[in-house]
């Protein structure tokens, strides 16, 4: 009994001991050496061993079943309210047009078709001039043509900045399109017939709000093009002889927007039009393969 009083005595004496030299070392309000602090992270997703080897359907069916839900993944594209993707209601260029006349049978044809798609083009007419009233079929080709003319120049210069605010975004790629490394001789020489319009068309996309105003005037031109390849050779066309050429471009506006411009937004090739000619192009002839003991002097 008494060596027992004396073991717990001694433990108790060692207690209070330690006791007093911690209070000694650290000062009273001090904060502990070690603090923990629970940090809230984010929940990671760790793939399990099994939904390794299977398919990427298969791991989701497998998983949505033991009740794991994935977001949707919404695929987005870049949608330009500025300008249209393609042409409404192309028109249709008549059979032999700038070579029949008006006292043949076929040219009695064409006069009649014209009449019929006038009246669509009229009713489109209003819309357009409800929100472009200064809009005129007499005044407004003579404006076509410069800004045709206009652009083809920048696009000989390579001025990419003005080119972007006379070509719509549709019409701009497809006029760079495969000009790298190239150069371009582009001039107008003369107009052969002057510019009339031949087709008018209005529409809205998304909502009836978005209305889209495109007209398409018929060209009959004469003008000058070569294109020469990086090494300076001629490709296609030629600086000394110019071509008659007939072209059927088409204008398009935001109609919605008051400061929009009419700007060009492409061409229609009709079916019955000639074919281009080849282009010429420069190829690399592949010489004659030699040993490496022998020299390129005595296969000649």
């Amino acid at each position: 009994m008494a060596a027992a009083m004396k073991t717990g005595l001694g433990r108790l004496g060692r207690r209070v001991c330690w006791q007093t030299v911690e209070s000694v070392l650290r000062p009273a309000g001090a904060a502990p050496a070690c603090l923990v602090v629970p940090v809230r992270t984010k929940k990671r997703f760790s793939v399990p061993e099994w939904a390794r080897e299977l398919s990427p359907e298969e791991k989701e069916k497998r998983l949505r079943s033991s009740g794991i839900v994935f977001p949707e993944e919404h695929i987005e594209r870049t949608f330009y309210l500025a300008s249209t993707a393609d042409i409404i209601d192309p028109y249709v260029p008549p059979e032999g047009d700038a070579r029949l006349t008006s006292l043949s049978k076929d040219g009695l044809k064409q006069k009649v078709e014209k009449l019929r798609q006038t009246a669509a083009s009229q009713l489109a007419l209003r819309k357009v001039k409800d929100h472009d009233p200064d809009f005129s079929t007499k005044t407004f080709p003579e404006k076509a043509q410069e800004i045709f003319i206009e652009a083809h120049n920048c696009l000989a210069n390579f001025n990419k900045q003005k080119l972007h605010s006379l070509v719509t975004e549709r019409c701009y790629p497809e006029m760079v399109r495969g000009n790298r490394y190239k150069t371009i001789r582009w001039s107008f020489v003369e107009s052969l017939e002057p510019p009339r319009v031949v087709h008018v068309r209005c529409d809205s996309i998304v909502n009836r709000g978005n209305l889209y105003g495109q007209v398409t005037v018929r060209m009959h031109t004469r003008q000058i093009l070569a294109i020469y390849d990086r090494f300076g050779r001629l490709m296609y066309g030629g600086e000394q002889v110019p071509k008659d050429v007939l072209e059927y471009v088409v204008f398009e506006r935001y109609l919605v927007n008051p400061y929009g411009t009419w700007r060009m937004h492409g061409k229609i090739v009709p079916e019955w039009a000639p074919p281009k000619d080849p282009i010429v192009k420069t190829v690399m002839i592949p010489g004659p393969t030699l040993d490496p003991s022998q020299e390129y002097e005595e296969t000649k």
